[in-house]
Order: C-alpha cells, then sequence, then structure tokens
C-alpha cells in the first residue's frame, strides 16, 4: 500500500469509528488497530486523533456545502428553497457517518469548524436569493440574513430527527419542509408582532 492509500484507509476508518463512538470515545489504538498497523503509523500520518478527525470534518464540512450549492441550479424561489432542502436529505442519507460526526461537539470543533458554522456558510449562500427575493415583494431585504439562518436550521434540525426515523423518505420530507417554509413565507407580514407582551 502506498502512503496515499494508506493515508485513504485510514481516514475511511477514521470517518467510520468517529461516527460510531464520537470523538471522546476513539482512540488512536482502535483505528491502528482496525487499519492493520501500528499506532506510529497513525500519527507519521496525522499526528495524532485531532489531526485525522480535522481532516475528516473538513472533508465532510465540504461535500455538504459542494452538494448544497451544486443543487441550486436556479429556477423559481420555491425551486431553489426545494434544492436545497433535498440536497441536505440526500447528504443525511448518503453520507449518515459523516452528517453524524457533523452534528456532534468535539474539542476540535473551534479550530475545524463546527455544524454550526457550516449551516451558516449555506445559510450565506441563500441569502441573496432571498433578499432579491424580499426586495420584489417590498419586503426589507436587510432581514434576509435573519431569514436564512431560519430556513436552513429548519432544514437541518429537521434532518438530524430524520436520520434517526427514516420516515417518510427524504422526497417527502424536503417536500414538507418546503410546503412549511413556503407556506410560511407566502403568508409572511411586513411588520410581524408577538400576540402577548413581551419586553425587548
Amino acid at each position: 500500500m502506498t502512503g496515499k492509500q494508506r493515508r485513504e484507509q485510514l481516514l475511511e476508518i477514521g470517518r467510520a469509528v468517529f461516527a460510531e463512538r464520537g470523538y471522546d470515545g476513539t482512540s488512536v489504538e482502535e483505528i491502528a488497530e482496525r487499519a492493520g498497523v501500528s499506532k506510529p503509523v497513525v500519527y507519521e500520518h496525522f499526528g495524532g486523533k485531532e489531526g485525522l478527525y480535522a481532516v475528516v470534518v473538513d472533508r465532510e464540512m465540504q461535500l455538504l456545502l459542494d452538494m448544497v450549492t451544486g443543487a441550486l441550479t436556479g429556477g423559481h424561489s420555491r425551486e431553489l428553497l426545494e434544492q436545497a432542502a433535498f440536497a441536505l436529505m440526500d447528504y443525511i442519507d448518503t453520507s449518515t457517518d459523516g452528517f453524524k460526526i457533523l452534528v456532534r461537539d468535539s474539542p476540535v470543533a473551534q479550530a475545524t469548524g463546527s455544524f454550526a458554522s457550516l449551516i451558516s456558510d449555506i445559510a450565506t449562500q441563500v441569502e441573496d436569493i432571498l433578499g432579491l427575493e424580499f426586495k420584489a415583494r417590498g419586503f426589507d431585504p436587510r432581514l434576509a440574513p435573519m431569514y436564512s439562518q431560519m430556513l436552513v436550521g429548519m432544514v437541518a434540525l429537521t434532518g438530524q430527527w430524520w436520520l434517526e426515523v427514516r420516515k417518510p423518505g427524504k422526497a417527502d420530507v424536503a417536500a414538507h419542509l418546503v410546503n412549511l417554509a413556503w407556506h410560511g413565507l407566502e403568508g409572511l407580514e411586513r411588520h410581524p408582532k408577538l400576540v402577548g407582551e413581551r419586553k425587548n
């Protein structure tokens, strides 16, 4: 096995173990044992558990971001919302281990990025589209960043729930997400107020 092949093997094994046991429950010993190598080989390639974890997280974040932004192929605003929702559901379905790793907290998440920061990156992609839509409908486009965070967060949390239950199918879940988001946006008030008394 070449050095490059060994590195890829360790990444795949590390990814599976991190998804199964979480960061704290994973050891270099177990990764080395599953790979059929000694611990120094893992240290040689990644400098330790933190280094391996950082590469796994970076790869997963890039894959998810590419899938979501690549799915935004244009069309009516509702179609864009459908494309983004389905892309995230598709990632969860096809890269379950990766999604499990991204939604868990770890001591090195601050250095490598976190699911929250990834969701924020995706929301930024949606923000411009939403801003144009707000402007066209007479809403304040400065509110688009907040609404894009809400929409993307709703999809992400639903995805976490769906990962456990797997019912209904991902296309149905995406359709229901879009139904709630779209009809909520359709009936949006220009100046919403809380019904009950609340202080700022």
